[in-house]
This record gives C-alpha cells, sequence and structure tokens, in this order.
C-alpha cells in the first residue's frame, strides 16, 4: 500500500502527530482530521458485530464517555473499517438504525470500508482507541480498558483508559499511560 501524506500505520506513535484523513460520515457531512486542530478528538474503531465492542455498547460506558466528552468540547469520530464483504459490514442506513438503536453519542460515525483510515493508523482491533491532543499529536493509543474481556461486569473493575487520558489531559496533565495493547475482534479489512 502506498504511504499516504508521508506516514504509514508503523510510525504512529504516542507524542508524533497523528496522520490527517478526510471522511464523509453516515448522515453525510465530510470533514477532516485537520478540521478539529484546537480540540481533543478520539478516534475509536468499532465493529457491533464484535462481542468486545458489545461489552462497551451494552453496559452504555461507551456511549457515556462520548456525551461525557463531547459535551465538554471532545470530537469523537467513531470508525468502522470492516470491508463491505463482511458479514459485519454495514451500509450507511444501517449504520445510522444501528447507532440510534445503541443510542450512540459520536460527534461522527465514519465508515471506511476500503481500509484506508484504519491502515493509515495500523488500527488492529474493535475497539481501539487513538486520542489526539488540540496541537494534533496522538496522546493516547491502544485498548478502551484494561480488562481483556467481553464481559459487561467487568467494566466496573477495569480502568477506562479513554476516561484516563481525557481526563487527564482536560485538566493540563500528562497522561499517566499513554499507550497500551488494544485487544478484541480484528478489524474485518
Amino acid at each position: 500500500l502506498p504511504a499516504h501524506g508521508g506516514a504509514n500505520a508503523a510510525e504512529v506513535q504516542v507524542g508524533k502527530p497523528a496522520p490527517g484523513f478526510t471522511f464523509t460520515d453516515i448522515e453525510g457531512t465530510q470533514a477532516k482530521l485537520s478540521d478539529f486542530r484546537g480540540k481533543y478528538v478520539v478516534i475509536e474503531w468499532f465493529n457491533h458485530g464484535c462481542p468486545f465492542v458489545g461489552k462497551h455498547y451494552k453496559s452504555d460506558k461507551m456511549q457515556n464517555l462520548q456525551r461525557t466528552y463531547t459535551e465538554a468540547g471532545v470530537v469523537w469520530i467513531a470508525v468502522n473499517s470492516t470491508n463491505d464483504g463482511n458479514d459485519n459490514y454495514r451500509d450507511a442506513a444501517m449504520s445510522v438504525k444501528e447507532a440510534e438503536a445503541n443510542g450512540t453519542s459520536a460527534t461522527y460515525i465514519v465508515l471506511d470500508p476500503s481500509g484506508k483510515i484504519g491502515k493509515l493508523y495500523g488500527a488492529k482491533t474493535t475497539p481501539h482507541i487513538f486520542i489526539v491532543d488540540p496541537e494534533g499529536n496522538v496522546i493516547y493509543m491502544g485498548a478502551a480498558d484494561s480488562i481483556n474481556s467481553t464481559d459487561t461486569g467487568d467494566i466496573s473493575k477495569a480502568t477506562n483508559y479513554i476516561d484516563l487520558a481525557l481526563s487527564e489531559a482536560l485538566a493540563g496533565k500528562p497522561v499517566t499511560t499513554p499507550e497500551t495493547k488494544s485487544y478484541g475482534c480484528s478489524v474485518k479489512y
């Protein structure tokens, strides 16, 4: 795959600029990552067919984080890089219904069936989380939380890395856990 904008997945690193990308969300809104300079941005890889993603959505943990932080001015981009030949693929219309049914509160829900955005970031699992600071640098990358399971009962026992990183960053503190190993289902490129 040719390098996009001089960056490739191996180069995504905490403290370095997040790879730029453009998108059209499931509502038809077009934007690019650089439009959000000056704000924190969460990029969440998801696939509702994955039980690891299900843990975070069935418990309402992910939606609560989305609501809490978007109300605080964070831009939340949920990306589904499932290819259109996979059983878990959803088109925009199905994705709108799914988002409504799940109470998703992401700012944008983006379908990436070509895998262009996912491969740019090296997104390996659903969920896989990247957080970008107002200067455009990655300040967190990895798992949603500290317990590798599909059990909603583990949510309350786990350290939620999204919550931890954003609460620290928004308070002007360094992120104490800037990188973890993501876990979940493989992204269906």
